[in-house]
């Protein structure tokens, strides 16, 4: 259970501090508020990096010079976890992070399941039809819980991937000659193979909580399954390593062309299926609703049935896209979880039942101050 929180220079925050009980926290107020913010905060520590931005520098405040984010977790029978990421800002066009656990300095990578969330917020009504990106990196985020050395293997991956393209651009120009390739393959099926391999594994855990959620909450649409799209696809007997460096040999000559690297983990994508049709092609604006608020639940489930510890359930403004019917099943899941925080602009959104089980926090906007938390354990 996250315990205490504290901002400092982080988005509309000039300095936060408050603590948190058990139950249900409802953060409300008026758009652009810093509602999110305090959100975005929390998976700052759990993942080490914002799943609304991929440039650090956009958290730290317009007038700090660096942001700050210490949050405490606590779990009977063990001891408490001080997580705390600091970003500072290196000139215009970048930044530095520093990691640290319980005081001691960290990679982001070693954040993998510390402190576990899952995150439903408006961007994620994109998941079905947009972009490969946002599916791709959602069954990352699950499998980095899942897998701590994950992160670790993504990370290894893109390395690659990026010397290796700037060396086929080399080659393409004259600059340097295929011989050269060799050793970066070998790296790059070594670290691709292990991504494959952990995103499947997730994929596979996640079937039969995902098909069992959605029938929880829409048993007449059919059966719900996400299946991955892979240019890697493994021929009998082989394993990832086998066929992706079986399609690197396959794609040798049009990499050469093209300069760029053709196959691997970072072209794949995932398909959301209600009875083996592609929702993204068929189904109503509802149904894809219904799909992504299974997908969230089987998450939850997921990951509680790792160890029995329920993950921290962060809802961002989801309400508002749903029928009064998920919404109600939203709130039994809700009051069934340690802790969750929900965020709204206003109380009156929300069903009365969260309402009488919530603690209420207003976030009250200042520009020239920074964002203020109004509430029960606000400092």
């Amino acid at each position: 259970m996250l315990t205490s929180v504290s901002l400092s220079g982080f988005r509309g925050y000039a300095t936060l501090a408050a603590t948190f009980g058990p139950g249900a926290h409802l953060v409300w107020g008026p758009n652009a508020a810093g509602k999110t913010s305090l959100l975005e905060a929390l998976v700052v520590c759990a993942r080490g990096s914002s799943h609304r931005t991929l440039a650090d520098t956009e958290l730290i405040r317009w007038d700090a010079p660096f942001a700050r984010v210490d949050t405490r977790r606590e779990l009977p029978g063990l001891d408490p976890l001080e997580l705390d990421v600091t970003l500072v800002r290196d000139g215009p066009a970048g930044g530095r992070k520093r990691i640290r656990v319980n005081g001691v300095p960290r990679r982001a990578t070693a954040l993998a399941g510390l402190l576990r969330v899952v995150v439903f917020a408006p961007e994620e009504m994109l998941l079905i039809v947009g972009p490969p990106s946002l599916r791709r990196g959602m069954l990352d985020a699950l499998a980095a819980q899942r897998s701590p050395a994950h992160p670790a293997d993504l990370a290894a991956y893109s390395r690659v991937l990026a010397q290796r393209n700037a060396l086929l651009r080399a080659i393409r120009e004259g600059q340097a000659g295929r011989d050269q390739l060799s050793p970066w393959d070998a790296r790059l099926v070594d670290a691709g193979a292990a991504v494959l391999d952990a995103r499947q594994r997730a994929l596979g855990e996640l079937s039969a909580p995902l098909a069992a959620a959605h029938a929880e909450i829409a048993a007449d649409e059919g059966r719900l399954a996400i299946t991955y799209e892979s240019n890697v696809v493994r021929a009998s007997g082989e394993t990832h390593r086998d066929a992706l460096a079986r399609r690197l040999a396959e794609t040798a000559e049009k990499e050469g062309w093209n300069g760029v690297t053709l196959v691997g983990p970072h072209r794949d994508d995932l398909a959301f299926r209600l009875d083996g049709r592609d929702l993204a092609t068929f189904a109503s604006r509802g149904q894809q609703r219904t799909a992504i608020l299974a997908l969230k639940l089987a998450e939850l489930d997921l990951l509680t049935a790792h160890d029995g510890r329920a993950p921290l359930l962060l809802l961002d403004d989801v309400f508002s896209e749903l029928d009064p019917a998920r919404r109600s099943h939203l709130v039994r899941r809700i009051a069934g979880l340690p802790q969750a925080f929900v965020t709204t602009t206003t109380l009156d959104d929300l069903d009365p039942a969260l309402r009488a089980i919530g603690a209420a926090w207003e976030v009250v906007p200042d520009a020239a101050l920074g964002a203020r938390l109004v509430g029960p354990r606000a400092g």
